[in-house]
């Protein structure tokens, strides 16, 4: 019985922090309304940013996943939250300031973490970290960046299919960023390059990371290896689009590239993630716990079970 105050009333406190959490995300969306909306406008016309709905609903969920490490923290705001906010403020400000929105896009992160400490404290961020860091996903790279990735990408991509046609006894070529085939040019446009399918998975691949229990060097190679699956996928794409083209008609071809290919080249790279993350289940295995040294009762048959134990190890 007299945990009952105690607990009484800390969900009461609990209760005015979600309040109060309530009222400054109010505040912080209102700050960032102008930003928020470009990043919706840039969403709905950039297929490479397309995941960007699906990104803070993620990281809703993780929170909810992870709320247990909520209720578990001694949780009392700090002024230090006020520290990070000013932080986010004050980079927002230099963004605007050089004409660079990607820092005032950015600086969205630290407000969100500068919120979280205001209200519950340093310690939440053990809490909401994940989360917080997963929100990068939704913010485009700057224009300079994503021109810098995608010319390699349109020339790795380029060479490797022509590769593969070549492996497969087509007569393919390349001559910049275009496959000639025998009565066919095949380009592979920046939006070819795989840039879109690289954003888009790496966010999914961070976020089984996230989700899953698992080894922290499994989620590391999981992680690192989103990117060459992306990549490969996208040569898949194309080298397929090349063979289309030479055995069955430019028509079919064109169909399966623009439209079929774009809907299967996720379902794809999650069959491949699917197939890592099984390959390192049996690679790395979880050492069995050690059991105590037998004493001479025990292999006399006073104790079977750690006997028969014993015995068929």
């Amino acid at each position: 019985m007299s945990h009952e105050p105690d607990a009484t009333s800390r969900a009461k406190r609990l209760d005015r922090q979600v309040v109060l959490a309530a009222l400054l995300g109010v505040g912080l969306v209102w700050f960032y309304w102008a930003t928020l909306c470009e990043m919706v406008k840039r969403w709905s016309t950039d297929p490479r940013y397309a995941h960007g709905y699906l990104v803070p609903m993620f990281a809703l969920v993780l929170l909810w996943l992870r709320r247990d490490r909520l209720a578990a923290l001694a949780t009392r705001s700090s002024w230090g939250g006020v520290v990070l906010i000013g932080g986010a403020i004050a980079l927002r400000m230099a963004g605007a300031y050089a004409y660079f929105s990607w820092l005032e896009t950015v600086s969205l992160l630290p407000a969100v973490a500068g919120l979280c400490v205001l209200v519950w404290g340093w310690p939440s961020l053990r809490w909401s970290w994940p989360a917080i860091a997963f929100l990068i996903f939704m913010v485009p790279l700057p224009y300079r960046l994503e021109g810098a990735l995608a010319h390699p990408l349109q020339r790795v991509a380029t060479e490797v299919s022509t590769y593969a046609l070549q492996t497969m006894g087509f007569p393919a070529l390349a001559e910049g960023n275009v496959i000639h085939l025998n009565d066919v040019e095949l380009g592979v446009v920046e939006a070819c390059s795989g840039l879109s399918m690289l954003f888009t998975f790496f966010a999914m691949a961070s976020g089984v990371v996230m989700v899953i229990r698992r080894p922290w060097l499994d989620k590391v190679l999981i992680v690192a290896s989103a990117v060459p699956i992306a990549l490969l996928v996208n040569m898949i794409r194309i080298t397929v689009t090349g063979v289309l083209h030479e055995m069955v008609g430019s028509r079919l071809a064109n169909l399966v590239f623009h439209d079929l290919a774009g809907w299967l080249m996720m379902p794809m790279a999650m069959g491949l993630l699917w197939l890592e993350l099984e390959l390192l289940a049996r690679l790395f295995l979880e050492p069995a716990p050690a059991l105590a040294p037998l004493s001479p009762l025990d292999l006399m048959g006073s104790t079977p079970g750690r006997a028969r134990a014993a015995r068929s190890r």
